[in-house]
């Protein structure tokens, strides 16, 4: 896993982000932190220990995409949870990615499948997005990890946002599993369309 401090300016407030497969800071790293700490993970190919973060009083996570499911893992003693555009069971048939397509990709998987996977995330790719400095073996990798993990059911997210275009965990897949979740206007990764963290809580 790899950990990043977006921000780290002795704020008592911390926002967690767990991030998609294959992604870096590149999705996020525009927005305003505001009066939050902000601890950003990424890299699932193998999961390690938080940071020490107990000088918090309070902690806020959100998880997009596979995150959403990787953030079960931890408890984080966190009062807020937002889950966007993922599921507990990001690869199933019913509730996510269906998993014949899942090991057609991580067979596959090249430097195209990276562009093609990129191009599917945006309604409109954005023309200030980066693409993440990660290679295609370690997100080749990270696909094959994400399937050996099981989610902690219990865990509670506060907020369920859910995009109406997503072409990467179909959005019927997602509404199936949330029933009733906030559904706004985007594709798969909806950063692009906030300024600051505090809109995500």
């Amino acid at each position: 896993m790899n950990f990043n401090w977006l921000n780290k300016k002795n704020n008592n407030k911390l926002i967690i982000f767990f991030n998609g497969w294959g992604m870096d800071d590149c999705v996020i790293k525009h927005l305003n932190p505001g009066n939050y700490d902000v601890l950003t993970i990424c890299d699932y190919n193998e999961l390690s220990p938080l940071p020490d973060i107990s000088i918090y009083s309070e902690i806020h996570v959100i998880a997009w995409s596979m995150g959403v499911m990787v953030a079960t893992l931890y408890n984080c003693g966190q009062i807020s949870a937002t889950a966007i555009n993922g599921t507990l069971f990001p690869i199933s048939a019913e509730y996510g990615i269906n998993p014949r397509i899942y090991k057609l990709m991580e067979r596959n998987f090249d430097e195209s499948s990276a562009k093609k996977f990129i191009t599917n995330m945006f309604d409109n790719i954005p023309a200030k997005f980066e693409f993440p400095s990660r290679s295609n073996l370690n997100q080749k990798n990270e696909l094959a990890a994400l399937r050996n993990y099981t989610p902690d059911v219990s865990y509670h997210y506060t907020r369920v946002i859910v995009s109406n275009n997503d072409k990467i965990i179909p959005s019927k897949s997602q509404i199936n599993f949330w029933k009733t979740p906030e559904i706004i206007n985007s594709g798969h990764c909806p950063f692009f369309a906030y300024t600051n963290w505090e809109e995500l809580l």
